[in-house]
């Protein structure tokens, strides 16, 4: 059988597809961006068929890429972005209304009632998630309330939902499969991650008709085939799993203690805890890193909402950069005596503040500062998030003392931004040869699943390092920025004094 393997790796932004071949290597790639719909403030959404238009796209452009067929692939592997929640019709395969993303903070008020009903201790325990618009629960219920008929037609069993990856399943199979991995469940605040289900208190809580949900499989499993008629040939779909997860998958992370973090629209750091699910006094996230063989394996986890989408701020919004990958070379001119900082809380602040009603604010300017000054406050805030979640690992899970962070996305490709997290983190940062880890990971499971890629083992003995990143800044210089900076995430906070 041939070892290629094809992932789709559908992001906030973007859309990839990318043919890695047996030594894991990318032959064909192929990206697309779409449109960020927001309708107002706080809100996020997306067309769920330019989505699904761009995954077409790509998928046939990255074959061509590689001077493949359908014929030629042993297995695809799906990535999504998490959180975000499409319902549609089970007859017509139409989505009822537009996605609303992961960062749409529209129920935050719905969150907070739960909350003052006493229900966080009731989903902590069993989730492991703090309750939040982020997760997808509060967001099927806001589209069934405000969506005429819908409830009505979601009870009676017309209706499905799933987040990116199930419906991308469903439109590839031609809704023959209506199917999530344990990953993607376990973001919904309605997965019982102890007992691998989803759980009724938990539905009933959130006012959500089991009807409307997948069925769950392990992240390496059959999830059906693509339509013939898609790609010019059937394709077997068996690996899956959010992008976080997958990210952690394509780095080897397979250990316990170990840690990757991704810097794409947000940032995510995870850290694997092996068996344990580690219930986190820092509202950290204690969630799946992946279930395979029907083994959970659990990790803390900590979610910024926003990490190059600061960048993209930039470039789109005040458009003072033309290119997001010269914010390096504008962060490097910066002295270090100038102290700017953006709180890029432009949809609240996530772990381990968890503060919706936060906004976005820059402190520090004076007549001198410029563009520069601009740039190298977006990327230091992605720094400085990632330091406030690993001193919270820390803090809960003392074996995570000596950790290596391991990374991926678009932003670690600069130096700049790389060096400047391990100064301020204090550890070393490990920078992979594939930056493409999240469809990595992807890949690995199908490949894994399909057998004709290799097992943990044997693929955690062919992760490459490209670059280690060890720190070097001054202990006072490190402690007075990071002071400077918890004292502007203060200023932002809606529940301060």
């Amino acid at each position: 059988m041939s070892g290629y393997i094809l992932a789709i790796d559908q992001g906030t932004t973007s859309t990839r597809a990318i043919v890695f071949d047996a030594s894991f290597r990318v032959v064909g790639v192929a990206q697309e961006e779409f449109g960020q719909i927001l309708p107002q403030s706080g809100w996020v959404e997306h067309d769920p068929e330019e989505i699904w238009r761009t995954v077409l796209a790509t998928v046939k452009r990255a074959l061509a890429d590689a001077s493949l067929s359908a014929a030629d692939i042993a297995g695809l592997g799906i990535t999504n972005q998490r959180e975000t929640t499409i319902i549609w019709e089970r007859g017509t395969g139409r989505p009822i209304h537009n996605a609303i993303v992961w960062q749409d903070r529209r129920t935050a008020e719905r969150c907070r009632q739960l909350v003052r009903d006493g229900a966080e201790a009731t989903v902590m325990d069993k989730t492991g998630l703090v309750i939040d618009s982020y997760f997808s629960g509060t967001k099927i219920a806001w589209i069934l309330d405000n969506v005429d008929g819908a409830r009505a037609r979601a009870e009676e069993g017309k209706l499905a939902f799933g987040t990116v990856d199930t419906f991308l399943l469903w439109r590839l199979t031609g809704g023959r499969t209506h199917l999530t991995d344990a990953t993607n469940a376990a973001r919904t605040m309605l997965f019982d991650t102890a007992a691998n289900a989803w759980d009724e208190e938990l539905l009933r809580l959130v006012d959500v008709p089991a009807a409307l949900l997948p069925d769950i499989r392990d992240c390496a499993a059959d999830f059906g085939e693509t339509d013939p008629a898609l790609f010019g040939g059937a394709i077997r779909i068996c690996g899956m799993a959010g992008d976080q997860h997958a990210a952690v998958l394509g780095n080897a992370c397979f250990r316990p203690g170990m840690m990757k973090s991704t810097y794409g629209t947000g940032c995510f750091a995870v850290l694997n805890t092996g068996t344990e699910r580690v219930r986190s006094g820092n509202r950290l996230l204690s969630t799946l890193a992946y279930r395979l063989d029907g083994q959970s394996t659990y990790a803390l986890e900590g979610s910024i909402f926003i990490a190059g989408a600061a960048v993209q701020w930039l470039r789109d919004g005040l458009k003072i950069v033309q290119r997001a990958s010269d914010t390096g070379l504008m962060a490097e001119r910066v002295d270090d005596r100038q102290d700017v900082y953006l709180v890029p809380a432009f949809t609240g602040l996530g772990a381990p503040w968890w503060d919706a009603d936060a906004r976005g604010a820059i402190f520090g300017l004076t007549r001198d500062t410029g563009p520069d000054d601009f740039a190298r406050a977006a990327l230091e805030a992605v720094c400085y998030q990632t330091a406030d979640l690993l001193h919270a690992m820390r803090r809960d899970w003392p074996a995570a003392s000596d950790t290596v962070l391991r990374v991926d996305g678009g932003m670690v490709a600069s130096d700049w931004t790389m060096q400047r997290l391990a100064d301020l983190l204090d550890a070393p940062v490990d920078r992979p040869t594939v930056l493409e880890t999240t469809a990595l990971g992807a890949a690995w499971l199908a490949g894994r699943h399909c057998g004709v890629w290799p097992d943990m083992d044997g693929f955690a003995e062919r992760w490459n390092l490209d670059r280690r990143f060890e720190p070097s800044m001054r202990q006072d210089l490190r402690n007075r920025k990071l002071a400077g900076w918890e004292d502007a995430v203060r200023r932002v906070l809606s529940d301060r004094s």
